[in-house]
């Protein structure tokens, strides 16, 4: 009930989670890296659509790679929760690594070494928020809504038949 069953579906998941994901996590990281003000925040806001376009493309990416590593990681019979968890964990995972660099370069419009040369001490802070916004907002509230509707469509089928 939680789960994309179409490929509309999952789109509409993706778009939910990368738009929350985005207008939170982006912002929250560049406030904790330049300070927490009107202005940085203004600044974020410009180029969040291409944050956003370029976290599409790495959910696209990713999802496959990160599913299969769950599936090795997991047992068939562990719980629903469990696989949540540890594929939103691997996704983050992979997508901060990159995202940590790219964001970046995005954020200041400039490509340099110094994300690459900063990744270390940058990415535990950015793999942290990130990971703790997917699990405890983003995601959650993408698997009520699709909860929500598949709970409509299912009385639709069910009003249909009697």
């Amino acid at each position: 009930m939680k789960l994309p069953r179409t490929k509309r579906e999952f789109a509409l998941f993706v778009t939910i989670v990368s738009i929350l994901s985005v207008n939170i996590i982006a912002p929250l990281i560049t406030c904790f890296e330049t300070g927490f003000s009107f202005h940085t925040w203004g600044q974020t806001l410009q180029v969040l659509p291409f944050i956003w376009l370029v976290v599409v493309l790495f959910v696209l990416i990713t999802n496959s790679p990160a599913s299969k590593v769950t599936d090795q990681i997991l047992a068939k019979n562990d719980s629903f929760n469990a696989r949540m968890i540890i594929n939103c964990l691997i996704n983050v995972l992979m997508m901060s690594v990159f995202l940590t660099v790219i964001g970046s370069w995005i954020g200041t419009r400039h490509i340099s070494w110094s994300p690459i040369i900063q990744f270390f001490n940058k990415w535990p802070r950015n793999f942290a928020v990130s990971f703790l916004v997917e699990v405890a907002l983003a995601q959650p509230f993408a698997r009520f809504i699709l909860f929500k509707k598949h709970q409509l469509q299912d009385k639709r089928v069910e009003a249909a038949v009697d």
